[in-house]
């Protein structure tokens, strides 16, 4: 039986700005990629000095930066490798994410005292795999998403690598990610790292013996999306999944906004500490719901965790996401001696709006746009200019790099 550790919160960095965010908002480790080798080719990336940048500041916080290097690759990203991973371990990154045997071996290699992970996309889905892998020199196994928990708490009491295990985010429709759809259809191949996503688009059938003549598949005029999946949330079941022994929980979401990673990892910080302290306890309070459906989102299910998926866990009426609060504007300072807040805008504001400030630390407070002034000091009643600085009065302490945000309005 494994000792029950308390979990390491594993963020995505789409890109330097949300990286840094992520660990602001509670965050131990981020995982991102560089401009090659990795899964998210319509992430922004990073170049390999903002990967400096990125481990420099994690690592003055003690915490970790991981790389993926998890793309299947083919013969020309294989002679190309070992230069970029020197490149890495001369950056001094904490670990890669690995799904391919030969990229694998070359990276032991290249770099053998690099601490290497099993990327999801290896779909590890049995303890005989994970022994396996542990056997090949495995610092870590990230465990496919098909896993139920009864079959996580048996890999986790047969093994003693560390695992890793998604907790939030997108679900691809595909076996653990591997998907030639988008390259069947576009020539963008996913398992390089440039999936369309064409499993969110809508669909139509068509009968050979009737051409030209389209049968929509689906219930309603708006469309099919039979492959559309649910966004995961296993928040209530963390306690089960601390004591099957993994140790790290993982968030989805390179190519996902600032907001949606600040106020997520903002949540699921609270939930590991309170877990972690009494795990027999743990609740789920109506407000990190709340919070949850803040941010862009499909509606969301529980994935393989507690049975598998049925009709439940997918959207067949629609592609589009929900949520309840746009991010305005980020914090740049707060100065006591004058009572105001200064700001940068991220969406038209305007004088009298009334707005919540979601702070690193994970408190929320309200804000009345009063007395707006802009950079010169001059009285200003809206903000619509791009990024435009400004300062407004306020009254309660605010923490530098903390999000502004607004209700959405339904018509």
């Amino acid at each position: 039986m494994r000792k029950i550790v308390k979990p390491e919160l594993l963020a995505p960095a789409g890109n330097l700005e949300k990286g840094k965010i992520a660990l602001l908002y509670g965050a131990d480790a981020v995982y991102c990629g560089g401009k090659e080798f990795g899964l998210r080719a319509f992430a922004d990336n990073f170049s390999a000095e903002e990967m400096g940048q990125m481990v420099e500041y994690a690592h003055g916080l003690k915490k970790k930066v991981y790389i993926t290097v998890n793309i299947f690759a083919h013969n020309a990203q294989v002679d190309n490798l070992p230069g970029y991973l020197k490149e890495l371990e001369r950056l001094g990154v904490d670990g890669l994410l690995v799904s391919d045997l030969g990229v694998w071996k070359v990276a032991q290699e290249t770099v053998p005292d690099m601490p290497l992970h099993v990327s999801t996309q290896a779909n590890t889905t049995n303890f005989a795999s994970v022994l396996a892998w542990e056997k090949l020199g495995a610092k870590r196994v990230v465990l496919a998403r098909e896993l139920s928990l009864r079959e996580i708490g048996e890999i986790g009491a047969k093994t003693s690598v560390e695992l890793e295990c998604f907790v939030h985010g997108a679900m691809c429709i595909s076996y653990s990610g591997r998907c030639y759809l988008s390259a069947y259809l576009t020539g963008r191949d996913g398992n390089l790292g440039a999936c369309t996503q064409a499993c969110r688009w809508k669909y139509s059938l068509l009968e050979e013996n009737r051409p030209g003549q389209k049968f929509e598949v689906q219930e309603n005029d708006r469309g099919t999306f039979i492959m559309n999946s649910k966004d995961l949330c296993l928040i209530e079941y963390l306690p089960e999944l601390m004591r099957a022994g993994v140790g790290s929980f993982k968030i989805e979401g390179r190519m996902k906004s600032a907001h949606y990673v600040a106020t997520v990892v903002s949540v699921y910080r609270k939930a590991i500490d309170a877990c972690y302290k009494d795990p027999d306890r743990y609740r789920v309070p109506k407000a990190w719901w709340t919070e949850l459906e803040k941010v862009s989102h499909r509606p969301y299910c529980t994935g393989f965790a507690i049975r598998k998926p049925d009709g439940d866990s997918q959207v067949y009426a629609t592609s589009t996401y929900e949520q309840t609060h746009d991010f305005v504007a980020w914090v740049l300072d707060w100065k006591g001696d004058e009572q105001r807040i200064y700001l940068e805008q991220r969406n038209n504001l305007k004088e009298g709006e009334e707005l919540e400030i979601l702070m690193p630390d994970g408190n929320i407070v309200p804000l009345v746009l009063q007395e707006m002034r802009d950079e010169e000091g001059n009285g200003i009643n809206v903000a619509p200019h791009a990024q435009q600085h400004f300062s407004a009065a306020c009254s309660i302490p605010v923490l530098k790099d903390s999000m502004v945000r607004r209700v959405i309005k339904k018509d």
